[in-house]
Formats: structure tokens, C-alpha cells, sequence
């Protein structure tokens, strides 16, 4: 981007970026809200929406060298509206955010792109699939018949790595919530969220020592709203694993000054989601660490009774640090106990 283009997009989106996640309870006015009984359509809701205020396509992959060496890799696209309307050229009120992210045991390696809407440097094309910011991509090569997620090309860089990766679903989408409606507080802020955890990952990570060869399983997101956070709710801690029976979990606690707010569904190898009640998932932290300057729990136990679920996490590197303008701990983690397997875990609105 050149600096002229940069300087503009700060200036206006400044305000919003400097609420952090803690911005996100903040009033709707004026944007739609998710509403419960909706239905998800594909593949149009696979693209922008932009009369919400935020959304983001968000993926995230365990990945292992033929030597055994685990890496993790992050690829997100944010959209942030000003108004709730899409609009020609500079006068376009969305804006753009990716970041993208490679893990190391040794070393987190991150990078971010800006971008305002409606000049054609970043956009999400539903049908077939394409979300991009600048050179980095997220595109379907799924053939017509299937699910434009069902098969991806996935490829970003950063000062000093890049990679290339070709994720293949084994599995169905799934609708976090009810139907695609998944509530984050008692007082009813929701968003729609669903998700793909069935990727099987193959590519190749491009680092300044050389090309690394890497398999491994990855997750996918897409949620939108436009308030999704309480007004008492100050950030997020969020779970995506892949236990080794073939089972996964996607779990989160809202923070909040009463203890926080729990929502989780388990995922059967064959795809059935089960969204459990507010509540049924426990998180605890059980080790902290100093990350940037900041208290941050690098260890966790879940639970979830009726599932018989009792597990730790163990990061892969515990200073997986996300240095961007909305900044945030992001890392893959090994997990533990009753069910083993890895996945990722990542915190917001931490201080």
C-alpha cells in the first residue's frame, strides 16, 4: 500500500482499531444483527456482509515436517465497516485487515496487510470462492458441484516467511449455535458463525533456513455481526481441537466481571455437530507467563462432564504474540488427557 494510502486508511479507522475487541459492545445503531431462526445460505453467505459491522474468514493449521517438527499457520481477513453500505472507490466505508501468522517452537513469525474497501486490493467473492489482500489468498479450486470451502488454495507472506498450502475438507460445514446463530452473553449479543474443521493440510512453508514440507489438519471460520460482545465483556478465549479419535471441539469463554460466559459444540468424526448448553464448558487457566508485557495464560484445562472431556493444553510457543493494531495471542497447542490430539487456542483483550 502505498504510504499516502496508509496514512488515509489509519486516520479513519483509528478509533475503531483503538477499542480493541472491548470496542466491539459497543452500540449496533444503524447495522443489521444477527437474528435467531435465520437461515445460512451457501454459497452466498460464504462472501461479504457488509451492512454488519465486523466479520472475518479466519483459518488455522496444525502442521507437521516429515521430521517430526510441529509448525502452526494463522491466515485471517477482517472487514470493519463505518457504515453499513459498500460504496465506490475511496468513498467505500468497509475496511480491511489480514494478518497471517507461521509458529515455530523456536519462533513466531507474523505479518499484516491494510486495506480500504472498494479499490479492489482486498474483497471477498462468494461464488467460487475468493478472499484476498494484496497478494495473499484465500480461493476456491472446488469443483461446481461441491461447497466452494470443499477445496482451497491458501498462500500469504511476511518479512521472513511465506507459505503455500492445499487444504482438502473431509468433512461437512458446520453451523456453530443454533443453525448458524451462536450466542456469546446472557443479555443475547450473538453473531453468526459456522465453520470447516475438516481440512487435511499438504504445502510447503518458505523460512529464511529453506522450504520446510508440512502436512496436517486445519480449521476455518466465518462469523459476522455487529455486536457481538456484551457491554461487561472485556475479551475472548477461544479453542478449535482436533483430538486424534477424529472427534473436535470448538469452545469459548467471553470474559466478564461475573467469571465469563461459555459456549462450545462437539463435532462427531462424521461430521453431526452437538452445540451444548451456555455453561457445559469449563476453562481454566493453569499456567501463566509473561507475554509482551502482558499476564497471559499459556496453559489451560477444559472440561465438558457430559462428554466425559478432561484435557490441558500445552502451547507450542508461548509467545505467540500477534503485534498487529488490534493485538492478540494466537498459537498452536498440543492437548492432553482424556482425549489427546493438537489444535489452537487463541486470547483477546488481555492488558
Amino acid at each position: 500500500m502505498k504510504a499516502e494510502a496508509l496514512l488515509l486508511f489509519l486516520a479513519l479507522s483509528t478509533p475503531a482499531l483503538a477499542q480493541g475487541f472491548a470496542g466491539m459492545g459497543e452500540d449496533a445503531e444503524g447495522f443489521s444483527v444477527p437474528q435467531a431462526g435465520t437461515e445460512l445460505v451457501f454459497p452466498r453467505d460464504h462472501g461479504a456482509h457488509p451492512d454488519f459491522r465486523i466479520e472475518w474468514w479466519y483459518l488455522t493449521a496444525n502442521l507437521e515436517a516429515a521430521d517430526g517438527t510441529d509448525y502452526g499457520v494463522q491466515w485471517t481477513l477482517f472487514r470493519s465497516a463505518l457504515a453499513p453500505s459498500e460504496g465506490q472507490g475511496w468513498q467505500s466505508p468497509q475496511l480491511w485487515m489480514g494478518h497471517a501468522a507461521l509458529t515455530s517452537a523456536e519462533k513466531h513469525r507474523s505479518a499484516e496487510r491494510l486495506s480500504r474497501g472498494g479499490i479492489g486490493q482486498a474483497g471477498v467473492v462468494e461464488q467460487p470462492f475468493a478472499a484476498t489482500i494484496d497478494d495473499w489468498h484465500m480461493t476456491s479450486r472446488a469443483v461446481a458441484s461441491a461447497d466452494s470451502l470443499s477445496s482451497i488454495d491458501l498462500g500469504a507472506s511476511g518479512q521472513d516467511f511465506s507459505f503455500t498450502l492445499k487444504l482438502d475438507a473431509m468433512g461437512p460445514l458446520v453451523l456453530q449455535g443454533d443453525r448458524g446463530y451462536s450466542v456469546k452473553s446472557a443479555e443475547g449479543q450473538a453473531s453468526y458463525y459456522y465453520s470447516q474443521p475438516f481440512y487435511e493440510v499438504a504445502g510447503t512453508l518458505k523460512l529464511l533456513e529453506g522450504d520446510v514440507a508440512v502436512t496436517g489438519k486445519a480449521w476455518f471460520d466465518h462469523e459476522w455481526s455487529s455486536q457481538p460482545l456484551g457491554a461487561d465483556q472485556t475479551g475472548w478465549d477461544w479453542f478449535s481441537f482436533h483430538f486424534d479419535s477424529g472427534e473436535k471441539l470448538m469452545g469459548f469463554r467471553l470474559r466478564d466481571s461475573a467469571g465469563g460466559f461459555t459456549s462450545a459444540t462437539w463435532i462427531n468424526a462424521d461430521g453431526r455437530a452437538e452445540p451444548q448448553a451456555p455453561g457445559a464448558l469449563q476453562v481454566t487457566p493453569l499456567e501463566f507467563a509473561e507475554v509482551a508485557g502482558r499476564s497471559l495464560p499459556v496453559r489451560w484445562q477444559v472440561k465438558l462432564p457430559d462428554k466425559k472431556l478432561d484435557v490441558s493444553t500445552r502451547a507450542l510457543n508461548p509467545n505467540s504474540w500477534m503485534d498487529t493494531q488490534v493485538s492478540y495471542w494466537e498459537g498452536p497447542v498440543r492437548i492432553e488427557g482424556t482425549h489427546a490430539g493438537r489444535g489452537y487456542v487463541e486470547m483477546t483483550g488481555y492488558e
